[in-house]
């Protein structure tokens, strides 16, 4: 197999590739056995595949005798650029849907917002509890991630050297994220401004029906046919998951070695401390508008043990919905409206504490100053980003590729693939934390509209449910 064809164009000159690829396609199809045959729960077979992709890459390292520079082996270059094509396949799937999804997201959300009385203030409060707690999550995710120094000492892009962005004045940076043309902002994903735009085309239609539902239904049933549909094209691209996951972690441990293990557990940690963090924050957010966090605590518990173990937002929105009004005393019309608002916008554990991490990461690896201006538009950047990102399992990445373009370090997303490829054990805290913050959200909004049973709150017999038989 020593000529062009092989080495340079089918990249498949040597037999070890050959076994390699061979044993990719057996681990595939025991996963689709365990998934679609075996009807296997799909968090434990995306972390039966994450394992796959573990000892799959350690194999590789082993066969070629860990080399320090892994890539100079035919057979390893060979064999990750194969499983390049489906890791980073993946990862480019999921980059093509955050353009449309943040848009329709953030149409969805406004025009279906009810009309009332109390509506104006429900909103206003509810936004600015949201805003405020994901700026915060942000601002823990940064700090963690500087004092960790998480991503110091990881391989670089090319040769390690990065410039340094251009200083510019904090006026000049917001007005241009403020889009002169639509369409150039989607080219050059301007996550901000499509937001911006999205945001006052959803408040003209929503005005379009105050004034007659007849000639805005049309348009709501567009918006809202297209949310579904963006939201399960994203459920068919992350079905995809278990089998990118085993590519991502195989290709990055293979092309890395046992360093790349170190790193990513730096990651891990600082991601579960950030979450910890967060977490307390909100407890203290309770005690200080008189709430006791221990009852807090002890009713909320099954909803957090649900939230860690399915890890999706939107798969326990009933649970907390019913948590909210049952067990904590909370306006139904105010745990609906927040806790629904909350899957799609806002969430602190995958679009807060995550991304500003991942961002901290990204910057260490290629060695960008983390200065004031990169910190204060992280932050910013993150807190907008946070408004359209859905609430179903795997979505922080799409959260990730909003706020590493927004701070104009889209092009770097591939180097997150170690992070994406351990994906599940850092999914399970993020999503525990969204809805933890739901649920402390809907609490301090519904306190201050005067609307809270605190008699109800307090009440330790309202926390058991009562089952519905069926």
């Amino acid at each position: 197999m020593d000529n062009v064809f092989f080495q340079s164009f089918l990249m498949i000159s040597d037999v070890k590739t050959i076994v390699f690829l061979a044993v990719l396609a057996v681990l595939f199809y025991l996963i689709h056995v365990l998934y679609h045959k075996k009807h296997m729960d799909f968090a434990a077979v995306v972390m039966i595949g994450t394992g796959m992709g573990l000892v799959l890459g350690l194999a590789i390292q082993v066969v070629a005798g860990f080399p320090d520079a892994p890539l100079d082996v035919t057979f390893v270059k060979e064999t990750t650029t194969w499983f390049d094509m489906v890791g980073n396949g993946f990862i480019n799937l999921i980059k093509m849907i955050v353009v449309p999804l943040v848009m329709v997201s953030i149409m969805q959300v406004i025009i279906n917002m009810q009309q009332g009385k109390t509506m104006g203030l429900l909103v206003k409060r509810t936004i600015a509890v949201t805003m405020g707690m994901v700026a915060i999550a942000a601002v823990i995710g940064v700090a963690v991630g500087m004092i960790l120094g998480v991503g110091q000492g990881a391989s670089l892009v090319e040769d390690g050297t990065a410039t340094a962005k251009e200083i510019t004045p904090v006026a000049t940076t917001i007005k241009n994220l403020i889009p002169g043309n639509i369409v150039g902002a989607m080219v050059d994903s301007n996550i901000i401004g499509l937001v911006i735009f999205s945001a006052f085309l959803g408040l003209a239609i929503w005005w379009i029906n105050y004034e007659s539902k007849e000639a805005a239904k049309p348009l709501y049933d567009l918006i809202n046919a297209a949310h579904k549909a963006m939201i399960n094209m994203a459920l068919l691209i992350l079905d995809y998951m278990p089998w990118a996951v085993t590519a991502l972690l195989a290709n990055t441990i293979a092309q890395r070695g046992l360093a790349s293990i170190i790193e990513v557990g730096k990651f891990i940690a600082a991601l579960y401390l950030a979450v910890a963090i967060q977490f307390v924050i909100q407890l203290i957010l309770l005690t200080v508008h008189g709430l006791n966090p221990m009852v807090y605590l002890k009713k909320c518990y099954a909803a957090m043990l649900m939230a860690f173990t399915s890890r999706s937002s939107v798969g326990c929105l009933p649970m907390t919905i019913e948590t909210l009004t049952k067990k904590l005393g909370v306006d139904s019309g105010t745990a609906s409206f927040v806790a629904g608002f909350g899957t799609t916008a806002g969430m602190q554990g995958c679009a807060g504490v995550f991304p500003s991490l991942l961002i901290i990461y990204v910057c260490n690896v290629t060695g960008t100053p983390i200065d004031i201006t990169m910190i204060v538009m992280t932050i910013f950047v993150v807190t907008i980003g946070s408004l359209g990102i859905a609430g179903i399992p795997g979505t922080a990445t799409m959260a990730a590729s909003v706020g590493l373009s927004g701070v104009g370090m889209g092009a770097q997303f591939a180097m997150v693939s170690p992070i994406l490829a351990i994906d599940p054990i850092i999914d399970m805290p993020r999503t525990m934390l969204n809805v933890t913050g739901s649920l402390t959200n809907a609490l301090v909004v519904d306190k201050h509209m005067g609307s809270l049973d605190e008699k109800a709150y307090n009440d330790m017999s309202l926390n058991k449910l009562e089952s519905k038989k069926k």
